[in-house]
């Protein structure tokens, strides 16, 4: 069976680590620097287990070492930006944060495929291959699935009707650079633009951007997890078992959209070697836009960072 390492027992952290071990994808390690924190947290998710009927290893660790021989690693860990910090701050506080992550994925688990979900998250998905070394395709990042199950959603909810039936696609940066794709966003093959009226895909697209910080006013003191686990168990799924779904990621560019040297939202086929392809799709003048100044903003967050 696969080992699959999940680095941070926070809300995400914890709530992937179920997620995986309902799928049976693999024998699950999470870490946390916290000293009983992923011990306590595991051992609740094992204690569900004859209920739910998965039947899979759970270890919960401060550890470092027991990732080791990982096939998969998911970084979650780092702090959520809090009121006050600006975009900046964030950035730096992770990166340092990421450092260490990767200096450990580094020797503990270098054959691993590595996905960050970290942020800000592209300019993290950077670092992670920088500081691990690892081939571009074997490290990438969550945010395209996320973002573009939430313009679904936003779309069944508007027509009514069952999310089964809505394929969203959304790419760019992690925020508020990502780009919907509405002309690429289907209700059963139908395109999104034949069902809804311009202005009101706009307002669903505005939800997207937003929708982190809708939840984050809501929840007052947290932000989303639930979302963002289940996205996280998709790709993970897809890489596991060589499914070769064609879903967004933060990827490594070498050209594709016009940009080069950096991670970014794209289609892509997930497989058991990681990113396997890139897949370009022709974007509108105003989408490519969209797209470079998303580009922009990733180039100057790894600047600052001086990766």
């Amino acid at each position: 069976m696969k080992k699959i390492a999940v680095i941070g027992s926070g809300n995400v952290g914890s709530t992937t680590v179920q997620r995986l071990a309902e799928l049976e994808l693999g024998n699950i390690v999470m870490t946390d620097v916290v000293d009983g924190l992923p011990e306590g947290k595991a051992l609740d998710i094992i204690e569900a287990a004859p209920v739910l009927g998965y039947d899979v290893d759970i270890l919960g660790t401060t550890d470092y070492a027991d990732i080791a021989g990982s096939d998969i690693v998911i970084i979650t860990a780092g702090i959520a930006r809090k009121k006050g910090m600006v975009r900046d701050d964030l950035m730096k506080i992770n990166a340092n944060i990421i450092k260490e992550v990767c200096e450990n994925v580094a020797i503990y688990a270098p054959e691993a495929i590595v996905i960050t979900v970290s942020n800000p998250l592209d300019i993290m998905t950077y670092a992670t291959q920088k500081y691990t070394g690892l081939e571009t395709n074997r490290v990438f990042g969550m945010s395209g699935v996320l973002d573009s199950s939430r313009f679904a959603a936003f779309i069944a909810m508007e027509l009514g009707i069952s999310v089964k039936d809505v394929s969203a696609l959304v790419l760019g940066g992690h925020g508020d650079s990502m780009v919907a794709l509405p002309q690429y966003t289907t209700v059963s093959g139908v395109p999104l633009p034949e069902l809804l009226p311009e202005e009101t895909i706009d307002r669903l697209v505005q939800r997207t951007v937003n929708a982190g910080t809708e939840i984050v006013e809501y929840l007052k003191t947290g932000s989303s997890f639930y979302a963002p686990a289940a996205a996280i168990a998709a790709m993970v799924e897809s890489v596991i078992n060589d499914q070769k779904r064609v879903l967004p990621a933060a990827a490594y560019l070498q050209g594709e959209y016009g940009e080069n040297g950096l991670y970014l939202g794209v289609p892509v086929i997930l497989g058991k070697n990681g990113v396997e392809k890139v897949l370009e799709l022709e974007l509108s003048e105003s989408q490519q836009q969209a797209f470079s100044r998303s580009a922009k903003s990733v180039h100057e967050g790894i600047a600052k960072l001086q990766l």
